[in-house]
């Protein structure tokens, strides 16, 4: 490529022409803050004014600098629009990051999944840096805060490693972090959305084998075992509370949870939540009047679980079990002296929830089962429709999830649908707006990443099809990608292995020929829960994989503002047959709907391979078909059976039934001949 090509290029000419050129070379997309005057997309958000009142109450507080995290008081992932501190200082609305802001200086860190998006949303008062760790944030603030300075921060917003990162760096510097618990961004947040309303629900006994009793039984006999002798449980990730009373809310978009924090002790329960939210029904069900035993849920007000754990902690002979991943400082730093704290990477709840009992693996199956009907509905519509080049992004999203409400115990999706084309794709966590939206078209390949939350389970599923002629790159990257993801599901390891472990299985067919991917490549998934359900996956820090559990797998491609490719598909580990050893397991994909077959270079794969892609489709074939018969959907089934038709052991991209009629044909002409 010469010095002005392609973009480039566009970039030149805009530097010689002004604004109107930035926004053509920009595609009017990203931001230009070189230019004069600066240019901005219509997707960025003017902050200019929320920095001038952040910084008042930051001369308020004789701090120099405010670190402001992506996350909410319980450490989530995925969080309610009105702990969306980081998106409403900077505008950038991606999962994950830092923002940090001194008198004269705004900047967010963030990974490479969001670079792109943090240019499209984030206006000229704030910089990018692209390095996420906190050895970077914390050199900034080094450079930029001046020696005695203070650096202020919401501990309910800090885990444990993060303050405890940031103190190494920044205190042996002669700038200190400064505890501010009453947050400064909500007193310039005159419009932050309220708590969401309704009641809490709980869960059908259909769908549930444990009661809320015995899993508390359980977990005490986990804290009564322990050798280094708890007397509580502090429990204060969400999803750790709603599993162990049975119960789901609507506080967080597209996750079933609601706020709160459970302390429990060998005699008592005391669980935190919003009280006016509980029902009378709730109230029965929870033993909560009129009860004596170890067994009755005491309610207390959400906000007062700082307050009521320092009176525990007060208590002489006691000693508090907390999981570090989700316990915010706030609540740690309470916990004194250290004799009075007992901590684990994760709490007991979230690893016994990791693993399914035999009803929540089968109901988790039958969810997965009715989910492939909607996403084979949606790529069979857009085979026709795409051709007459009336459909978007939006409508294909749309369209995915009106399938799923179709279904039965469906409770919406469960993340916000990435409906992804062309260029859009490249980017591993876009969602389409209508600022960013791209009609579909035979031209440019398109990925879908789209998952339910059911009565009875959670789902997310990726495909990514070509209805016109894939480039040879592109087909040659998705087979690549495609044998990572079979590579990972048909291996056998020892029960106890870890998924980092064999996380490289996923990218070795993409190494070989210099092609890699930037994501995690799969993550655990829940029974009505969050669709991110740690700490099982793939990752350094989740735990060994056991029969029961549920993973996601998904290797994938992204070549920048051209393309981007992701194959997910959710397995659960079961037990593997092997020659000699009996503690083996291995991989069962739940997700049930067909990989794009004009995207596959069968040549590229090898026989095991082949014949593990033939015995998934004849699963499918089985599972889906006798689905798609019993809800009378004759074309899908039709649809399904031709795009699982069984490979030919080597050659083209062609199923061998297209492969077997040309010979059939060329059978029959010279038989012709010959008669």
């Amino acid at each position: 490529m010469t010095s002005c090509g392609g973009l480039l290029l566009a970039l030149c000419l805009a530097a010689l022409t002004g604004t109107t050129a930035v926004a053509a070379a920009y595609g009017r997309t990203e931001r230009n803050c070189s230019a004069s005057p600066p240019y901005l997309p219509s997707t960025a958000v003017n902050t200019t004014l929320r920095l001038q009142e952040l910084r008042v109450q930051m001369l308020l507080q004789n701090i120099s600098a405010y670190i402001i995290p992506g996350t909410d008081s319980h450490l989530s992932e995925y969080i309610a629009p009105r702990d969306a501190r980081m998106a409403f200082m900077t505008g950038f609305t991606g999962s994950a990051g830092t923002a940090v802001v001194t008198q004269t200086k705004a900047t967010l860190w963030t990974d490479s999944r969001y670079w792109v998006q943090a240019e499209r949303q984030m206006d000229c008062n704030w910089d990018l840096e692209i390095d996420v760790a906190v050895r970077s944030v914390a050199e900034w603030l080094i450079s930029e805060v001046p020696p005695g300075g203070y650096i202020g921060f919401d501990p309910f917003l800090f885990s444990l490693k993060t303050q405890g990162d940031y103190s190494v760096f920044l205190e042996s510097t002669n700038r200190s972090l400064m505890s501010v618990p009453v947050n400064l961004v909500d007193q310039v947040w005159t419009d932050r959305p309220p708590i969401p309303p309704g009641n809490l629900t709980r869960l059908p006994d259909r769908v549930i084998k444990r009661s809320w009793e015995m899993k508390v039984e359980h977990i005490r006999n986990q804290i009564r075992e322990n050798p280094y002798e708890p007397t509580a449980l502090l429990l204060s990730a969400l999803d750790e509370t709603a599993w162990l009373f049975n119960l789901r809310g609507n506080d967080i978009p597209y996750n079933p949870f609601f706020y709160s924090y459970t302390l429990l002790t060998m005699d008592e329960i005391w669980l935190f939540l919003h009280t006016e939210r509980v029902t009378e029904e709730l109230k029965v069900y929870l033993n909560t009047a009129s009860c004596s035993g170890h067994l009755c849920v005491q309610l207390k007000n959400y906000d007062s679980v700082r307050e009521h754990l320092q009176t525990y902690v007060d208590q002489p002979g006691v000693k508090v079990w907390i999981g570090t991943e989700y316990t915010n400082y706030a609540l740690y730093e309470i916990i004194t002296p250290e004799e009075k704290l007992m901590t684990s990477t994760y709490s007991p709840v979230l690893t016994t929830k990791a693993v399914k009992d035999e009803t929540e693996q089968r109901i988790l199956r039958d969810a997965h089962v009715r989910d492939a009907v909607a996403v084979v509905q949606l790529l069979m519509w857009l085979e026709k429709a795409v051709p007459e080049g009336k459909e978007t992004e939006l409508t294909a999203a749309a369209y995915v999830n009106k399938c799923r409400s179709k279904q039965k115990d469906s409770r919406g999706p469960s993340f916000e649908t990435i409906s992804a084309s062309g260029p859009n794709a490249a980017l591993a966590h876009y969602s389409p707006s209508e600022e960013t939206n791209r009609r579909l078209t035979v031209d440019e390949m398109y990925l879908v990443d789209s998952g339910g939350q059911y009565l009875d389970g959670t789902t997310d599923i990726t495909r990514t099809v070509h209805w016109g002629t894939p480039t040879a790159m592109q087909k040659e990257a998705f087979t690549r990608v495609l044998m990572g993801n079979i590579e990972i599901s048909r291996t056998i390891f020892p029960s106890g292995t870890r998924g980092v472990n064999m996380e490289m299985l996923g990218r070795r067919a993409l190494w070989e020929v210099g092609l890699n991917y930037g994501h995690g490549t799969g993550h655990g998934v829940g029974n009505f829960f969050g669709v991110h359900e740690w700490p099982v996956g793939f990752q350094s820090n989740n735990i060994p994989f056991r029969i029961g559990m549920f993973t996601s797998i998904e290797p994938g491609y992204y070549k920048e503002n051209d393309f981007g490719i992701r194959i997910e598909d959710v397995v659960v580990i079961k037990p593997a047959k092997t020659k000699y050893g009996h503690n083996y397991l291995t991989f069962e994909t739940v997700s049930l709907v067909p990989y794009d077959r004009k995207l596959i270079d069968t040549s590229l794969l090898s026989l095991e391979q082949l014949q593990w892609l033939n015995n998934y489709y004849e699963t499918i074939r089985k599972l889906l078909g006798a689905e798609l018969d019993n809800q009378g959907l004759h074309e899908e089934k039709k649809w399904m059976l031709k795009h699982t038709e069984a490979f030919m052991e080597s050659g083209s991209s062609e199923s061998v039934c297209s492969s077997s009629l040309t010979l059939i044909a060329l059978a029959v002409t010279l038989l012709h001949n010959i008669i």
